[in-house]
């Protein structure tokens, strides 16, 4: 029935008006992210290191390195002196071994002349002894030395986790600050577009320019869900469902008092006698809802395959009548007789 309401020329003129409006959105689009490109800067990138205190950590950080470096010195001078211990300890077990196996062989010959050899194998005994001792109490320096170096370096990085916990909140703020900037500045922006395409939807949608009305349309629904809806500041989750049960809670209420009005206007409507409903009824939208198999004067659904169904059960509007020259049942809503052309009327009752 829509096709048969509408001509062939008006529907692909139609149909290139929906992609002029779809072109038109495309370049609109293009223009607002331009736009919005060039916004001002609200939203410089942030770190945290921006938030450290830079004197005092670059102090902390050169005191790891200079630590760093003298620890790693410190292993290898430790590493070394546990070698020199070591050896120095393998001399004097070996250098004592020697002097147990001299003494038994002393006392077994009880040569009074060895006298001499046994005070010098005792003095060359305990100069290898006193060496020992030293290289263990270097060993026992450098150790110290290194625990030392450890617990300057746990030391800084424990002020540093600190600048960085302070750091942290700081930055924290600040992001969230610069959330809310980036956001109002484009509210200011999408807002009053969305708010212009509303009222265009609600006043200017039948215009003779309605390409350009439904391409802002399009343009102000991207927009604001494009480059509106992600930078919605988010504070856990509870800004986000805030938003979504406000926008829920408008949205259902004007649905609601928009089904509402419709109901009581066609109400009122059915109220009235057919021939003013009749002239209220566009053709084309008529035949619209005819092919759609529901009644054009109330909306409600029906059969219009059934040929003995002539008029709509539930507001009693004319759905199909005769033509006055031939007598073939025809629609009421068509201007002329699908079977001999003659102009429609309603010369005579429906058969």
């Amino acid at each position: 029935m829509q096709a048969q309401s509408l001509r062939l020329t008006a529907r692909w003129f139609q149909r290139a008006l929906w992609l002029l409006a779809v072109i038109f959105a495309w370049f609109l689009i293009g223009l607002g992210g331009l736009i919005v490109g060039d916004l001002p800067r609200v939203a410089q990138s942030l770190s945290q290191d921006q938030f450290m205190p830079q004197p005092a950590t670059q102090q902390q950080q050169a005191l790891i390195e200079a630590q760093q470096r003298a620890q790693r010195q410190a292993v290898e001078a430790r590493e070394q002196a546990r070698l020199v211990a070591k050896a120095r300890a393998d001399d004097l077990n070996a250098a004592r071994a020697s002097f147990s196996a001299w003494v038994s062989t002393r006392r077994a010959s009880g040569l009074a002349d060895q006298d001499a050899e046994l005070v010098a194998r005792t003095r060359n005994l305990e100069t290898l002894q006193a060496a020992a001792l030293a290289a263990q109490q270097k060993v026992r320096s450098e150790d110290a030395r290194v625990l030392a170096n450890e617990q300057t370096i746990s030391n800084a990085r424990q002020r540093l986790d600190t600048f960085a916990q302070a750091a942290r909140q700081r930055y924290d703020n600040a992001y969230r600050a610069r959330q809310l900037r980036v956001f109002g500045v484009r509210l200011a922006f999408t807002l009053p577009l969305l708010l212009i395409a509303g009222w265009l939807l609600a006043r200017r949608r039948k215009s003779r320019y309605w390409p350009f009305m439904w391409g802002f349309a399009f343009f102000a629904l991207f927009a604001f869900f494009v480059e509106l809806v992600p930078y919605l500041p988010s504070y856990g989750g509870y800004v986000r469902y805030a938003v979504g049960i406000v926008l829920t809670l408008l949205i259902g209420t004007w649905g609601i008092r928009r089904i509402q009005a419709y109901l009581e206007r066609q109400k009122t409507t059915e109220a009235r006698p057919e021939a003013e409903r009749r002239q209220d009824l566009g053709y084309d939208l008529a035949h619209t809802r005819l092919a759609k198999h529901v009644c054009p004067g109330c909306e409600r659904p029906l059969d219009i395959n059934d040929a003995a169904r002539n008029f709509c059960v539930h507001c009693g509007i004319t759905l199909f009548d005769t033509c006055p020259a031939c007598g073939t049942r025809k629609s009421a809503f068509g201007h002329f007789c699908h079977h001999c052309g003659h102009g429609a009327g309603m010369t005579r009752s429906p058969a």
